[in-house]
């Protein structure tokens, strides 16, 4: 498993019984987390430090149950990356700090390749999107809701990139990425972060396991003559990391393919949240 245990402003402090505790910079929240099957505290006096928690609805969706005063925004940094956390409807703040050990392996590669193109797909709020053009790339960023879009441009100005080469694009990914293949443009790494179920701004219908072989082959055509890599993220439980890596496999080009769950230490154990999959995809 790939864990994401570099945080200082982040911290998963204790789960049971389908939630989880965490702590956002200074604000503490305790949300739902179908990964969490057990009912047993680890420290169950450190639960009542929550500010807000989340409450699922029977009839589906939910709201937030505030016991202190909670900002609309605040920030947290991960190393030199900033984002603005806000908590939304439907239990969300806006960023998944498990992704951190994915914005480490990006940064990396592209740090030794000056000058690199990336597209980053279903890129909501635009954490792969900052860490890329924080280490030096230029990136397509391309979501199908404006709002997400414009949170993603508020984390890059909050991290100092307001003037880096970063096209934000409210667009339908599928025809994105026909038009990019049309126009004869090429990429030297690809993102892709897709949902189990999603409308484009058009009402477009996505699902994932109707939708994504034929998608990651489209998106191959784009992979530069030389690329660095294409990651696809998965939060969906059918989609393990032997799926991903045969879907990469089969895909792709020929290339060295690695896949594993990505997740988060839980402080308050030795036990680690799982927090879905990631399949990397890189050139030999």
């Amino acid at each position: 498993m790939w864990i994401a245990d570099s945080w200082k402003d982040y911290e998963c402090i204790d789960t049971a019984s389908g939630e989880k505790l965490e702590r956002w910079g200074d604000i503490f929240l305790a949300r739902p987390d179908p990964q969490v099957i057990w009912d047993e505290k680890t420290v169950p006096a450190q639960w009542n430090r929550a500010f807000a928690r989340y409450h699922r609805s029977s009839s589906g969706g939910g709201k937030w149950e505030y016991k202190k005063e909670v900002p609309e925004q605040w920030q947290i940094k991960y190393k030199e990356l900033t984002f603005n956390i806000k908590p939304m409807g439907f239990k969300h703040t806006g960023l998944f700090p498990e992704q951190a050990v994915n914005w480490d392996y990006m940064m990396e590669k592209i740090r030794a390749r000056k000058g690199a193109k990336v597209l980053n797909l279903f890129a909501y709020t635009g954490g792969a999107t900052v860490a890329c053009a924080k280490a030096g790339a230029s990136v397509a960023h391309v979501d199908a809701s404006k709002g997400m879009v414009q949170w993603a441009k508020e984390n890059a100005r909050s991290s100092g990139l307001q003037d880096a080469p970063i096209r934000y694009l409210v667009d339908d990914c599928m025809k994105f990425v026909e038009r990019e293949i049309r126009r004869g443009n090429t990429y030297d790494a690809i993102i892709m972060d897709p949902p189990s179920y999603g409308r484009g701004p058009g009402g477009e219908v996505w699902k994932i396991e109707d939708s994504i072989c034929t998608f990651v082959r489209r998106c191959a055509l784009l992979l530069s003559d030389d690329p660095l890599f294409f990651i696809i993220n998965s939060y969906t439980t059918g989609l393990s990391p032997t799926v991903l890596t045969n879907l990469m496999k089969l895909s792709l080009p020929e290339g060295k393919v690695e896949a594993s769950e990505i997740g988060l230490p839980i402080t308050s154990s030795e036990m680690i949240l799982p927090c879905g999959a990631t399949g990397r995809w890189e050139k030999k």
